[in-house]
């Protein structure tokens, strides 16, 4: 892996999950409320790989991120979610141009560390995990041989939820996720490169 795609922002994220997940487990307790649906609205940017040959552009796009949340602890939780986008992979060749627009589904897991705060109804947290990445070409753009592909990721960041009432709020999320760069199965396409993807969002969800 390209070790200047992670940041040292990201490991950061990293130190403090596992730091924090270290100590909750020895002390869970039974929090009221714990189950939490979300629903936000998402931006992905993701770095271009511009330059070798071949190289990848993608462009930038707009999507959803759904998710289910379960805390342990006041300190500790995990969260599953699904997320969906289409954008366009531009490929740069030794023999030429090449157009993949693609379905977008991202599909991952993680350990949310919560971080108690002396702000009422603001709650701050990071997280870390990984998960799966699908690309799925649509008919719009036609590359001979291109297939859907699933590529594994780590995910990383951070937000806050935001409550309004005892069951609903508001939450502002940012997200990065790593992968290797999509090739569809295309051995020209085939960078062997890994990419970083920023996904901030922002949403709303229900707390029961």
């Amino acid at each position: 892996m390209n070790r200047s795609i992670i940041s040292k922002k990201a490991l950061g994220f990293i130190a403090v999950v596992i730091a924090v997940a270290a100590s909750a487990s020895t002390a869970l307790a039974q929090v009221e409320q714990p189950s939490q649906i979300s629903i936000q609205g998402t931006a992905l940017v993701t770095k271009s790989s511009t330059d070798q040959l071949p190289s990848n552009d993608v462009t930038k796009s707009g999507g959803f991120l759904v998710g289910y949340s379960y805390q342990f602890s006041k300190w500790l939780g995990a969260e599953g979610n699904y997320g969906y986008s289409r954008n366009t992979n531009n490929f740069t060749t030794f023999g030429g141009l090449s157009s993949l627009e693609a379905d977008f589904h991202e599909v991952t897991g993680a350990l949310v560390a919560h971080i108690p705060v002396k702000v009422r109804g603001v709650r701050p947290y990071v997280l870390g995990g990984g998960g799966a990445l699908v690309f799925d070409p649509t008919d719009k753009f036609t590359v001979t041989g291109a297939e859907r592909q699933t590529r594994g990721t780590f995910v990383y960041g951070g937000g806050a939820n935001f409550d309004i009432t005892s069951n609903f709020g508001l939450r502002a999320e940012y997200r990065g996720l790593v992968y290797k760069v999509p090739d569809f199965n295309v051995s020209a396409l085939n960078l062997d490169k890994f990419t970083h993807l920023a996904q901030p969002s922002f949403g709303f969800y229900f707390r029961f």
